[in-house]
């Protein structure tokens, strides 16, 4: 009797699953938890929920496609679109509603932009949103061998760009062996994509296994590629059309299409970088467009460019995105975006109040908190406080073109006693409320085990005495007693660009403030982010300043910000002449110190080692010394930052860190957001 009962028992599950369970974290309908949390592969998930998946699209996928320059006319069925195991997601609260149009905004085009770059993004894996579990994404599942020299990915069979193409493991290779590693597309490759310095060998073993094999350890190579905004594939099968190791045919085809040859056709597409987000053919050259085979490379990501202009950018859901949720729809549930560029902070912030927008976190910062949050029951949005990875952080131009005040700025001394004069508690509580903590610049944010209080507090006192004292021995003296010191007779000044994207207008007007009370008048003068990034980048500046500081996962996998110079396009950086110098193997630039070599060593050292262990918490140690000790980057405070939101926007899951580190919202799957309206 019990048996039959059980068999009646079994044979209703199955009717009552015939569709699938709509489960969701908030209530998992007794569906066990599968290989990585909160996602499954399709037939771990139909295993688990005993049912058998039937997939559902957005109603307005044919117009949407219609949006698609290089798209085919007319759309195979979803179960068709859709890898032969997509990836079953479980949203945060409820099944979700097709439709609707998510409003973004940006300071400007490669300006503020790493927001909605991260709701549509998507990579082999990801970050989990407990920050520190890794999951698969594009890749169905990988493997490390024993000592981390070999890493090898399974993809998705059935996987397709955003074109319908087949995505396979070889375009994984491509984007290795003919794109980063190509200098005729880009001229050298980032730290990112080399261990110890040396190139990876990457093989598509078949359609769907590629393996990238390191000559020598580097465990963090999988945090890497869970937090970058770099996409470790691209299209082979467009992009190939162009590239001479491809296609015998290359520079023919660009010509065809009125390009000098196929590496100007790339370039046009690919921008020269694997940073993403640079401007489109769509924007670059409009007149072209409608002569070229798609108006933006195809893609996995959740969303692809219809529209790019100086006013911003429009976003369609990608028809064959691989991503479904429990009861078969697929993802993205939002019909498009809208990122619109907005230059002045006060307008921004305007806007928010006004409830224009849906989600917004990057250039949003706690000066801004007190009008967000009075505003935020009449504007329809919620305002959350976040612990922010990285600080923002202040440093001096140590290849200066003019040799005298270089000579001052590579002073030890003249940088400990800037970092004196700076007085943190003013700073905490003028700019933050008293909501920060005073901290030294140490590269790694949270403050790691293997660093000491003394260590994480270094140099941060504001002692005005002490800095007059250092000042005085450094050279830089205020003989006539105006209040002026002076270099070779010489008034010694500073002006200070800064941008409010990289950090908060009050924290710059009080630093300069400080400064100029201990006899370095300083002026400062903002600019937007592209203008200090340029001119950073031509070794103009004499001020750097921009938040900064990595989580050890994701140091673990990039030395870049502790070798010369100390950082990407996008970050604080410093000797840039020194770098120069490195990659030209001394024809050119200044030639670095040798403590750079020596930390170079050690950050190598330290990341063959899985963090935690003796040996990873011993060389940890000794890279905070070297940090220190080189003393390039003065901290300030470390502080919580809002992260915007509408009431409308569900399954909003708010992040644990305001952070462009884990890549802003990419850990808590954006794509299965949706808009209640």
């Amino acid at each position: 009797m019990k048996y039959l009962l059980s068999v009646s028992l079994i044979a209703l599950g199955s009717a009552a699953w015939a569709n699938c369970p709509e489960a969701t974290i908030a209530d998992p309908m007794g569906v066990a938890a599968g290989a990585y949390p909160q996602q499954f592969d399709l037939s771990e998930f139909q295993s688990a929920a005993g049912c058998e998946m039937s997939f559902r699209e957005n109603p307005e996928m044919a117009a949407l496609n219609a949006r698609i320059q290089g798209n085919p006319d007319t759309l195979p069925p979803v179960a068709e679109r859709l890898p032969a195991e997509p990836l079953v997601v479980l949203p945060y609260e409820m099944i979700g509603q097709y439709g609707g149009r998510l409003d973004g905004m940006s300071n400007a085009t490669e300006a503020g932009t790493s927001d909605l770059l991260s709701v549509r993004h998507v990579n082999l894996v990801r970050f989990a949103d407990d920050l520190v579990t890794i999951v698969p994404n594009v890749a169905r599942d990988f493997e490390w061998n024993e000592d981390f020299t070999q890493l090898t990915f399974t993809l998705r069979e059935g996987h397709r760009w955003s074109d319908g193409a087949p995505f396979t493991a070889h375009d994984v290779t491509f984007w290795y062996n003919h794109m980063v590693m190509d200098t005729n597309v880009i001229e050298s490759p980032r730290a990112l994509w080399m261990a110890d310095g040396q190139p990876f060998e990457v093989e598509a073993l078949d359609d769907t296994t590629v393996v990238f094999r390191l000559p020598s350890p580097l465990p963090g190579l999988l945090a890497s590629f869970a937090a970058d905004f770099a996409q470790p594939f691209q299209p082979r099968h467009f992009l190939g059309q162009f590239h001479p190791a491809i296609d015998e045919n290359a520079d023919a085809n660009a010509q065809a299409l009125g390009f000098e040859n196929g590496y100007a056709a790339i370039a046009h597409y690919y921008g020269g970088s694997d940073w993403k987000d640079v401007p489109s053919p769509l924007l670059r050259d409009p007149s072209t467009v409608e002569s070229l085979p798609a108006a933006v490379v195809p893609t996995l990501e959740a969303f692809i460019t219809v529209e790019d202009t100086t006013e911003g950018r429009r976003y369609v859901a990608n028809p064959f995105f691989h991503m479904v949720d429990t009861a078969g729809n697929q993802l993205p549930y939002i019909s498009e975006m809208d990122e619109r560029y907005v230059s002045d902070n006060e307008v921004r912030v305007l806007r928010m109040v006004n409830g224009e927008i849906d989600y917004k976190s990057q250039s949003v910062t706690l000066p801004d908190a007190p009008t967000l949050l009075d505003g935020a029951e009449a504007g329809g949005y919620t305002i959350d406080l976040r612990p922010q990875i990285g600080m923002p952080v202040f440093g001096f131009n140590v290849t200066a073109a003019d040799e005298a005040r270089r000579e001052v700025f590579l002073d030890r001394d003249f940088r400990l006693a800037m970092s004196h004069a700076i007085n943190r508690p003013e700073i905490n509580s003028v700019a933050y409320f008293d909501l920060g903590e005073p901290r030294a610049y140490l590269h790694f944010d949270p403050v790691p085990p293997f660093a000491t209080e003394e260590q994480a507090t270094y140099g941060t006192a504001f002692d005005p005495e002490t800095a007059a004292s250092l000042l005085d021995g450094v050279g830089l003296v205020d003989s006539d007693g105006d209040g002026v010191r002076e270099l070779n007779g010489e008034p010694f000044t500073l002006t200070m660009q800064f941008s409010t994207q990289g950090l908060p207008t009050a924290v710059a007007e009080l630093v300069a403030q400080h400064w100029t009370d201990v006899g370095i008048p300083t002026t400062i003068r903002e600019v937007t982010s592209d203008e200090y990034r340029a001119a950073q980048a031509a070794n103009e500046l004499d001020v750097i300043n921009w938040s900064k500081g990595q989580p050890i996962p994701i140091v673990l996998g990039s030395a870049e910000q502790l070798l010369p110079p100390f950082g990407g396009f996008f970050d604080a950086r410093t000797g840039m002449l020194w770098a120069r110098w490195i990659e030209t193997n001394g024809a050119e630039g200044i030639e670095p110190p040798a403590w750079t070599a020596e930390l170079a060593e050690t950050v190598a050292a330290w990341q063959q080692h899985q963090p935690g262990t003796e040996m990873s918490n011993e060389l940890g140690q000794d890279l905070v010394s070297q940090i220190l000790e080189a003393f390039l980057f003065i901290g300030t405070v470390q502080a919580p930052n809002p992260v915007y939101h509408a009431n409308a926007l569900e399954n909003f899951m708010p992040p644990q860190t305001w952070s462009y580190e884990y890549y802003r919202m990419y850990p808590y799957r954006p794509q299965q957001w949706w808009l209640n309206e």
